[in-house]
């Protein structure tokens, strides 16, 4: 019998080499189990490595490794002249996980993620419009040809020639100069909005955000401690003036001028002015969300507000956001901040505090695919591909549904379809995915402002030949009697927070 341990603990241990497990795990687990039922009390002193190695026919080695396990884990104290004994408080069995865990911040994104495109679904592309051969070939031959220089840590704002390749594409496309140090990578819209508020924003700090807008944007801006203020938008986009009158000395301003969402509205002339004179005067920054403007002309892309700062007398006060969600695919979660050159060392060090940037093999495909010129022939040919598929659900509902429902053709990547006062859009939505179908219903995105009940239709992945059987399915949806449900503020399922491609 060994002291302090009845030999019933050990009996076993003889024939352990049977069983499958390490024999340094069996001594272990066997010590572990014995001083957690009590058996061994602490203080209690253990035999040396080599007389339990010697009673148990194992190598000293053998015992002397479960002894540094079970010190290393708080079961045991080992010194040279008292030996090993257990320690006096000895670790406890690992806590039981609750029967429940805890509620989700955002129900709803980890059962729905992953799944195929559901009709009418936002902020999905054409994903069978995708170059998916040329995309796995560029992947490939950087996944056969990992240098030493791509396995050490990158620089913090992102992968050098992606950087760089944004910066051209930015300055032809978009009328944006800046260098590549300007240009920070993130994981996504979201992510380039965390960066923005941990390195401009303090606690209590007052933000513009539209109104109506776009949920899982107000909530990281929540979350990062801002006081959020509701602008309204009208046919012009954000009422600086309102915003004015509300917060003259915000500041942040989160505006999407291009497209904005849900409404599908264009910041005019006038209030692009007024913005940046606000914004100059107040010295406040303003976010320039860039969702949609590659798409809503049939032509070429609106031109972005960071642009008219370079040829106005301002002082460049904009932080131009993209993604590469809607453009290439919401997998990727590639996006990017441009931020003026005064801020760019303030931004390089928060970064490096943020470990937020994609992997590093999808930000050198994305640079190979906008060098090689594959981006550009890929943006022209899906200005193309959106116009049809829009235009054809447009006639498509306008052909089903009569005139009992108003077909807005708006900006974006979305149809908005105007339901009449006496239905419940929030409701439909919810009924809506018990049929495969994902709408978004857009009253629960205003603040302050009505929007009516009306329905957000994503139209990206429904081609000519599906429009009719879409329509078919909608007003078959429509007429259907509801399983009402409370109103929420956001749903918290996935279709719904890829409103606006965030990643």
């Amino acid at each position: 019998m060994i002291k302090g341990i009845p030999d019933v603990e050990f009996a076993n241990l003889r024939l352990g080499r049977r069983n499958g497990a390490p024999l340094h795990q069996q001594i272990s687990e066997r010590i572990k189990g014995a001083i957690s039922a009590g058996s061994l009390a602490p203080g209690a002193r253990l035999p040396s490595s080599r007389s339990l190695a010697s009673q148990l026919s194992v190598s000293r080695a053998t015992v002397e490794l479960a002894y540094s396990i079970l010190s290393g884990e708080g079961y045991l104290n080992r010194q040279n002249a008292a030996g090993t004994r257990v320690a006096s408080c000895p670790a406890g069995p690992l806590p039981q996980p609750s029967e429940r865990l805890p509620q989700p911040l955002m129900p709803g994104l980890a059962s729905e993620a992953g799944q195929l495109p559901r009709l009418f679904q936002l902020g999905l592309p054409a994903l069978d419009a995708f170059p998916r051969k040329l995309w796995s070939r560029l992947a490939g031959r950087h996944a056969r040809s990992l240098s030493f220089s791509n396995m050490v840590y990158q620089a913090t704002g992102g992968f050098g020639p992606l950087r760089q390749a944004i910066a051209n594409h930015l300055a032809i496309g978009r009328g944006i100069p800046c260098r590549s140090e300007q240009i920070f990578i993130t994981a996504g819209f979201l992510g380039a909005l965390a960066l923005i508020a941990r390195t401009l924003l303090n606690k209590g700090d007052e933000v513009w955000v539209e109104d109506p807008n776009f949920s899982p944007a107000r909530h990281t801006l929540e979350l990062a401690g801002a006081h959020l203020i509701p602008v309204p938008v009208d046919e012009e986009g954000l009422n600086v003036q309102a915003g004015v009158a509300l917060a003259s000395a915000a500041r942040l301003a989160l505006v999407t001028p291009a497209t904005q969402f849900p409404l599908g509205v264009a910041l005019s002339p006038q209030r692009r002015s007024q913005l940046m004179s606000w914004a100059a005067d107040a010295g406040a920054w303003v976010i320039e969300d860039d969702y949609g403007s590659e798409f809503n002309r049939a032509d070429r892309a609106a031109p972005a507000v960071a642009s008219a700062f370079n040829c106005l007398d301002h002082v460049n006060r904009v932080l131009h956001v993209g993604s590469f969600s809607h453009v290439l695919f919401p997998g990727l979660r590639l996006g990017y901040l441009v931020v003026p050159a005064s801020l760019a060392d303030d931004f390089e060090r928060t970064s490096a505090l943020l470990p937020s940037q994609p992997s590093l093999l999808d930000q050198m495909v994305v640079a190979d695919f906008i060098f090689q010129g594959h981006f550009g022939r890929h943006l022209a040919r899906m200005r193309g591909v959106y116009a049809e598929r829009k235009h054809a659900l447009v006639d498509a509902l306008r052909h089903v549904l009569g005139d009992s429902f108003q077909v807005e053709e708006s900006r974006g990547m979305h149809v908005l379809l105007r339901l009449p006062p006496n239905l419940d859009d929030v409701a439909i939505a919810n009924q809506a995915r018990t049929h495969a179908m994902a709408i978004t219903a857009i009253s629960p995105m205003g603040s302050r402002v009505s929007t009516g009940p009306g329905l957000l239709l994503g139209f990206a992945n429904i081609t000519p030949d599906t429009a009719n059987d879409a329509a078919l399915r909608l007003k078959s949806l429509l007429t259907t009697p509801l399983q009402r449900e409370s109103r929420v503020q956001w749903s918290g399922h996935l279709e719904d927070f890829w409103s606006m491609p965030v990643g």
